[in-house]
């Protein structure tokens, strides 16, 4: 079986691991110091401040940007729910917008409608691994006056016309889920440009506390573990060469099947990171069997759009292009450890699919 994806653990994440267990400094300590000074110089942002997911990290996000109850955030259907969720569990509300077909990422143009006085952000979700475009992003939010939250929870290594993501926006989120492009088991990091917006941040993830016992604010448990830091830092170090040969899988990928299916676009100011290779096909089903008979894993992301999910479908958003895209995308293997036999196997699937 050819999986769609899987943690890459070498002897160096065992060894930090190990170093961690027998310190027996497990939460607060040095690891996750150091992790966060590492991660913030890989973006260029100012301050990094680990958490214990990538929701985790939305969630304080916004709420350190003082957003809550009767503010409105702005959010592109496709994304994982989480992207809502954050949202709502900040107290505030999603407004739910259309995303560009051909990059999957909300554009400026889908997204200046939808402001409105109760605005406070808009959500930019960096989808797939791909870079949004930052810089007429980062005029939109300057012209309406409203904060710019990064979804980089798959973008690992994106960047926009050179600049990472993780560095445009007023606060930043990224994810350490064991599918990513890094992992540290579970666990995320928060990047952030104000001083006062990362301090503030500390203090949710840890119960409001800076000083032991001393509860400036209601805060969360939600830090991140000496374990997974030390494990996040091992995988930094790699993270660059295998986003680089992610790309390369990418470019294989494309030559193949690029007469055949949709395959990713990638805009001349961006760079993508395949967190996954996203296909639209016109019969998926009829793929996704051919997949199944030669033993390839896939994944759909997402089968269902925010909006149509039952938390969220009162708001009776119609979003078309959302909902078409949604019945059409097929992800399938682009892991940095994808052999080129296991490529070939995929791309011989689809193509007897799809001819």
């Amino acid at each position: 079986m050819i999986q769609l994806s899987r943690p890459l653990i070498g002897p160096e994440e065992l060894a930090a691991v190990e170093a961690v267990l027998k310190s027996g400094h497990l939460v607060a300590g040095p690891e996750t110091a150091a992790f966060e000074e590492e991660f913030a110089e890989f973006v260029s942002a100012p301050h990094a401040v680990a958490v214990s997911s990538g929701t985790a990290a939305l969630h304080l996000a916004l709420m350190a940007l003082g957003i809550g109850a009767g503010d409105e955030v702005i959010v592109p259907s496709f994304s994982f729910a989480a992207s809502a969720n954050a949202v709502r569990l900040a107290g505030a509300e999603p407004v739910f917008v259309e995303v560009d077909p051909v990059t999957y990422c909300a554009t400026a143009d889908l997204i200046e409608p939808a402001i409105t006085a109760r605005t406070a952000a808009i959500m930019i979700v960096h989808l797939y691994g791909l870079a949004a475009n930052m810089g007429e992003m980062s005029e939109l939010a300057a012209r309406s006056g409203v904060a710019v939250v990064e979804d980089a929870a798959q973008a690992h290594g994106a960047a926009w016309d050179g600049r990472a993501v993780g560095s445009w926006g007023d606060a930043a989120a990224f994810s350490f889920y064991p599918t990513k492009n890094m992992t540290t088991g579970e666990g995320g990091m928060v990047t952030v440009r104000d001083a006062a917006v990362a301090r503030r941040t500390r203090l949710l993830r840890n119960q409001g506390m800076e000083q032991r016992y001393h509860h400036e604010i209601v805060g969360f448990n939600q830090r991140m573990t000496e374990l997974a830091a030390a494990m996040g830092r091992a995988q930094l170090r790699k993270l660059p060469g295998w986003n680089h040969q992610r790309v390369k899988n990418a470019e294989s990928y494309t030559t193949a099947l690029g007469a055949h299916v949709v395959t990713p676009s990638v805009p001349e100011s961006a760079s993508h990171v395949f967190h996954q290779y996203t296909i639209q096909v016109d019969d998926r089903d009829r793929v996704i069997r051919a997949l199944d008979e030669r033993g390839v894993g896939y994944g759909i992301y997402y089968p269902i759009p925010i909006h149509r999910q039952k938390p969220f479908s009162h708001v009776g958003a119609s979003l078309p292009v959302t909902e078409r895209i949604a019945g059409r995308v097929l992800s399938i293997p682009v892991r940095p450890d994808l052999l080129e036999p296991e490529r070939r196997r995929v791309t011989d699937a689809i193509l007897d699919a799809v001819r």
